[in-house]
């Protein structure tokens, strides 16, 4: 019988989420509650649509051409894909088989234990780092990065490619001692391909306020050219590719 798995939704061709032309996944449930989440309707696990791997697996494999052509692959994303490790797992498993380029995108909020099976079909992980101060990462998602910097550094000791994400907010996470000291660290990673610097959005506001979420930077602006060449700069003094 397929593993099933919860989703939210499926973007086909999609160009940020990993190199390439990418079918995208989008998981359903997520443990963080990021004050700039721009998808907050993927929080609870409940929700969403069941769909098999077989399923997925199937619809995949009509865009193998634009996949191939163009480097691409699968990316699962969420939410917080981790959640549903046995889906992720036999879904990534597929795909090796198709010979398809697997991107797993995540917070790292996760047991250890969780990760590993579905690493073993995993080609690049996208670890989303909001912060490397825990007291600022606890207030922007109420959890603690603790998880996150162990699997950073689990993904390092075992040499898994990997991006970094960091969304760049002002007057939240703009504070040049924060970005220098999460670059000091990241420095000493060995599997680090790039640093991708994410400008802070309200593109999802709308999606707050239709589940009757109370959004708390209504009047955050987006970070300026300026802001955004200094965060640039910072991870670029200690060799990251930006």
């Amino acid at each position: 019988m397929s593993i099933t798995g919860k989703i939210h939704s499926i973007e086909t061709c999609g160009t940020v989420d990993g190199p390439g032309i990418r079918y995208v996944i989008f998981s359903q449930g997520c443990p963080l509650r990021c004050k700039y989440c721009h998808n907050p309707d993927t929080w609870n696990i409940s929700h969403g649509q069941e769909i098999t791997v077989d399923e997925l697996i199937e619809d995949i494999k009509k865009y193998k051409s634009y996949i191939n052509f163009s480097k691409g692959g699968v990316t699962l994303t969420g939410g917080e894909p981790l959640m549903q490790p046995k889906f992720a797992k036999e879904l990534f498993r597929r795909c090796k088989e198709e010979g398809i380029h697997t991107a797993l995108d995540t917070s790292g909020y996760i047991p250890l234990e969780n990760v590993k099976e579905v690493l073993k079909y995993t080609d690049l992980v996208l670890l989303d780092i909001k912060s490397f101060d825990p007291d600022l990462y606890k207030d922007l998602t109420g959890v603690s990065n603790e998880p996150t910097l162990k699997m950073a550094q689990y993904l390092s000791d075992i040499n898994k490619p990997m991006w970094v994400r960091y969304v760049l907010v002002p007057n939240l996470t703009d504070n040049p001692a924060h970005i220098e000291a999460l670059a000091n660290f990241l420095s000493t990673l060995t599997n680090i391909e790039k640093v991708e610097i994410l400008p802070f959005h309200k593109m999802g506001e709308y999606k707050w306020e239709e589940l009757g979420y109370s959004y708390s930077l209504k009047n955050t602006p987006t970070p300026s050219a300026e802001t955004i060449e200094m965060a640039k700069n910072i991870f670029k003094k200690y060799k990251l590719k930006v």
